[in-house]
């Protein structure tokens, strides 16, 4: 079994909580790091959950297919998260997907992070901090949104499907995932954790090895494909 882990906004394959959860992950298989476009190692620009990022997703889980990988698990955080919930264009394909804190839709302003992000995206002073201070390189804002997570879940079954949600994840309130777990319907898993904030940054070491076994049980073990290491990838951002 390989996971493609693909973080959340500002987040790369070099942090540490991503090292962590990488690392809790092994356990049940090799483990391959996204960088996506505009984060990290990767060229290009961000497209901050849009079109671009599903690419990202595509690119990584076809490059594990290529390498020999017969079940993929994509696990995604916030934005990683909108991202592998999208990416789902071959049903037939030995791929399973899990997501974490995907957003229903990036337009949400509800809570103060959520009205910060849009001003880091929507001005000019917000776009020139990212790029200096955060290190995030952005494209263009969006034409058009893209289909929201919660316009698509319902699609993924029979596809193993596991949403996970913080009770204290100040980005996106619980109202929010109870929407999208109720469109995900009963096919798939839904946990709300007591105490867990947002993304990679609220993740324990209990509750990565908790998703761990569910991807276990729930596509079965391929100990062809159970490696201990973390591959990091980084998007070409074309």
């Amino acid at each position: 079994m390989t996971f493609v882990l693909a973080h959340g906004f500002t987040n790369s394959t070099s942090r540490a909580p991503f090292l962590r959860l990488a690392g809790y992950l092994r356990r049940f298989g090799e483990v391959r790091g996204l960088d996506f476009r505009g984060h990290g190692r990767s060229g290009g620009a961000s497209g901050v959950g849009g079109d671009p990022e599903l690419l990202d997703v595509d690119a990584a889980v076809r490059a594990a297919r290529e390498d020999g990988a017969t079940t993929v698990v994509t696990v995604g955080l916030s934005m990683g998260g909108g991202a592998a919930l999208r990416q789902q264009k071959d049903p037939a394909a030995p791929h399973h997907s899990q997501a974490r804190g995907g957003p229903l839709q990036r337009g949400r302003r509800d809570t103060l992070p959520m009205r910060r992000v849009h001003w880091l995206l929507e001005t000019t002073v917000g776009r020139r901090l990212g790029s200096r201070v955060l290190g995030v390189r952005l494209a263009p804002p969006w034409p058009s949104n893209p289909p929201a997570p919660v316009e698509l879940v319902s699609r993924i079954a029979p596809t193993p499907l596991l949403l996970v949600h913080g009770d204290r994840d100040t980005y996106f309130p619980l109202e929010h995932f109870r929407t999208l777990a109720q469109a995900a319907g009963p096919a798939a898993e839904v946990w709300v954790v007591p105490g867990m904030g947002h993304a990679e940054n609220g993740m324990t070491g209990p509750l990565a090895e908790r998703i761990g076994r569910w991807a276990r049980d729930a596509v079965g073990r391929d100990p062809l494909c159970e490696h201990d290491r973390v591959t990091p990838a980084a998007s070409p951002g074309r």
